[in-house]
């Protein structure tokens, strides 16, 4: 599947590009799109649901290297960004926080990259007041974002390094903002690209291995990314290189990365002499009676 193809049939059929994107994935895979439409809703449904009751709270996670930043974050309040992106933010980390506390998630496209999406769609509910009905045909666009991204590329940290995990989210998200906010197809695949292309390259390092420290952070710096790309597509700004060719590059890329920076925990910010130390605490900690 590619985006490219998408595109052609949304115009080709005069669907809107989401429905398009529903019947290419039937004619890919052979999936009801009734079907699929369903359970992408019983998805957001949860996204939302879980944003909402995990919003700016503190966690208790397994590590410890985490668990108040959404609640410092929420607390802080809004300093330069709009509201808007403060609670994508808060939400962004409320979710992955969540997450390595043992709560509920939708891998969207991965537990680790699991705050992005529900920032951008929590932030258009509760900001914007978008309804749900009207949610839902952003999350199945940037549904089929993640899809071309994994029939292309894929969107394992294991294999392709963090670009593949939080650089996948932040395409999801942007190209879902700029398509909930009217943009059209040309737009939604600049706003996909812009981020995409800015991320490519960002290894997979997890301290100890955790899905924590740098993960939880990255999420909230991602959905930042993905509203500046979205708001740049809004405007008129073009990704020089289309979005499924990003996405053939981030494949090319991931597969130069060393084993060390690919999930791994052995590179990047994992092998620092403070994460070493934090390692240590943590399996002293774990080890006692």
């Amino acid at each position: 599947m590619t985006f490219n193809a998408i595109k052609r049939l949304a115009v080709d059929s005069g669907l809107p590009l989401h429905e398009a994107a529903l019947v290419a994935d039937m004619t890919e895979s052979g999936n009801n799109p009734e079907e699929t439409r369903a359970q992408l809703s019983e998805f957001l449904r949860v996204i939302l649901e879980e944003s909402e009751k995990q919003y700016g709270k503190a966690q208790d996670t397994l590590t410890g290297l985490t668990g108040t930043n959404a609640k410092k974050a929420h607390d802080r309040g809004v300093l330069y960004h709009s509201r808007f992106t403060h609670v994508a933010i808060v939400a962004s980390l409320s979710i992955c926080e969540s997450n390595a506390s043992m709560g509920r998630v939708v891998a969207c496209p991965t537990a680790g990259a699991s705050g992005v999406i529900p920032g951008i769609f929590y932030a258009l509910s509760k900001e914007n007041a978008f309804p749900f009905a009207h949610l839902l045909p952003g999350f199945i666009l940037a549904s089929a974002i993640g899809n071309v991204i994994a029939a292309k590329a894929t969107l394992s940290g294991a294999a392709g390094g963090c670009q593949a995990e939080i650089g996948s989210a932040a395409a999801m998200g942007a190209g879902a903002l700029a398509y909930l906010s009217g943009g059209d197809a040309e737009t939604v695949d600049s706003a996909a690209a812009l981020v995409l292309k800015s991320l490519l390259g960002l290894v997979c390092d997890p301290v100890g291995g955790f899905v924590e420290a740098p993960c939880v952070k990255r999420n909230a710096i991602a959905v930042t990314a993905a509203i500046s790309a979205a708001e740049l597509a809004l405007s008129g700004v073009t990704s020089v290189i289309p979005f499924d060719e990003t996405v053939d590059a981030m494949r090319r890329v991931g597969q130069t990365l060393p084993m060390e920076l690919r999930e791994t925990g052995l590179g990047g910010l994992a092998a620092t002499r403070t994460a070493k130390q934090l390692v240590d605490r943590i399996q002293t900690r774990f080890q006692k009676p």
